[in-house]
């Protein structure tokens, strides 16, 4: 049973140790090192004339790092091979804007400090693995032996660990901001003490290292053995993926549920959980506000009115982030945890279809990270307003031509506008 769960994983994951599910029935976990090392001896691995779908389906597919076999590659190269180039453009520029734009004196409050550290983390969780993902797919060297160990470590760190790190540092900023918005919207009195900048800052270091010590095992828990093989008639040196001792000493189960579990629990279901509660409190709120605003307006009360609504506009602005990532994580969460029943209590997934969806739902995590620009650019005059006079020239904003700058305790800058202020 133990080593039925074992192999769940090693079909999930496909890049190491998966010459488990290749290798002949009669070589065991004793034997297959030296199975490996004596077909090298005797005759070398010669896959020169293989298709992509036969070297794959081979016994030796995994008897080195190979990328073609990682996922579906009719799948990856045009989503990570021709697309991600421009969505890696695009989000460096809008990120960038944004953390210039937000960086700005006058812009600087405790929501808008969380904003610009969620747009770092992800602007960093696709320029990490940007080198790997134009060199293999979009220069379609996928199929070719990666080598020497070094690059293969720095495939496995700057493609899959470093990525998961900032993404999840991203995800708990999320949720962070929703908490500093409910507590500003539902329990103003408490905000003076909560949400200071300082205290702000703080939450955002302790984020970043707890996003660092999740991901710090899986620094360590593989090696990368060189090894000599055959590749198109030549004598080439690769990298066999080997788990480390310690995780095989406690086994994969052991280790992988652990980290997994973690992961479901504290990176997905915890905070998109929380994430859908606070929304709907944060939605029942801002219609609360809504009432009372018209009757303030009917009572000729002007300047609460003005108040109420750019309480509502920033509301709505982060309902509608918040919004954006649940739908391109909601998805990541279901497919992780399929997978964990899969492997701990019934075999219920196909591991090729499993592939697809990672693909496709990590490519949706691509795609939705220049979108906060844009809602920033069509929700938040002073967005645009900071953004004009940064890099428009002429441009007139209402900040210079007298507007109100000044701070209110929930919404930072204040402008008397039907659009949110951030």
């Amino acid at each position: 049973m133990a080593q039925d769960k074992d192999k769940d994983w090693v079909d999930y994951f496909g890049d190491f140790n998966a010459t488990k599910k290749h290798l002949p029935s009669d070589v065991t976990d004793d034997n297959k090192i030296t199975y490996m090392y004596s077909d090298n001896q005797t005759g070398f691995l010669d896959y020169s004339n293989f298709t992509t779908d036969d070297f794959c389906q081979s016994n030796h597919s995994h008897a080195y790092l190979n990328v073609t076999c990682e996922f579906p590659i009719n799948y990856a190269e045009p989503m990570y091979g021709y697309i991600a180039p421009f969505l890696l453009a695009t989000t460096t520029i809008a990120n960038t804007l944004i953390v210039v734009v937000l960086s700005r004196r006058h812009m600087r409050t405790p929501t808008n400090v969380v904003l610009m550290a969620m747009a770092l983390c992800d602007m960093f969780t696709m320029l990490f693995p940007a080198p790997w993902l134009f060199y293999m797919y979009t220069f379609g060297n996928h199929y070719k032996p990666l080598s020497p160990v070094r690059a293969c470590q720095a495939w496995n760190y700057m493609n899959e660990v470093i990525p998961a790190m900032f993404h999840t540092a991203s995800i708990w900023l999320t949720l962070a901001l929703a908490v500093q918005r409910y507590i500003y919207v539902c329990h103003a009195p408490v905000a003076r003490t909560w949400c200071t900048m300082p205290r702000v800052m703080k939450c955002l270091l302790y984020i970043g290292i707890a996003a660092f010590l999740h991901q710090l095992p899986r620094f360590f828990d593989r090696r990368y053995v060189p090894q000599t093989t055959v590749w198109r008639g030549h004598i080439e040196e690769v990298c066999r993926i080997e788990m480390a001792s310690w995780v095989q000493a406690i086994s994969l189960d052991v280790y992988f549920i652990s980290y997994y579990g973690f992961r479901v629990l504290f990176v997905h279901l915890i905070p998109c959980t929380s994430l859908v509660v606070l929304n709907v409190l944060l939605f029942r709120a801002m219609r609360t506000a809504q009432i009372n605003r018209q009757r303030l307006f009917k009572e000729n009360r002007k300047s609460e009115c003005k108040k109420l609504r750019d309480s509502n506009c920033t509301t709505l602005m982060l309902i509608v982030v918040v919004t954006v990532f649940l739908l391109v994580e909601i998805p990541v969460a279901v497919v992780t945890i399929l997978h964990i029943i899969s492997s701990t209590i019934v075999e219920i997934l196909d591991y090729y279809i499993a592939n697809i969806l990672i693909l496709i739902t990590n490519f949706f995590i691509l795609v939705s990270y220049p979108i906060n620009f844009a809602i920033y650019c069509g929700m938040s005059r002073q967005f645009r307003e900071t953004f004009k006079e940064l890099f428009i020239r002429g441009a007139v904003t209402s900040r210079k031509n007298g507007g109100s700058s000044r701070y209110s305790l929930v919404n930072g800058p204040r402008t008397c506008t039907n659009e949110t202020v951030l």
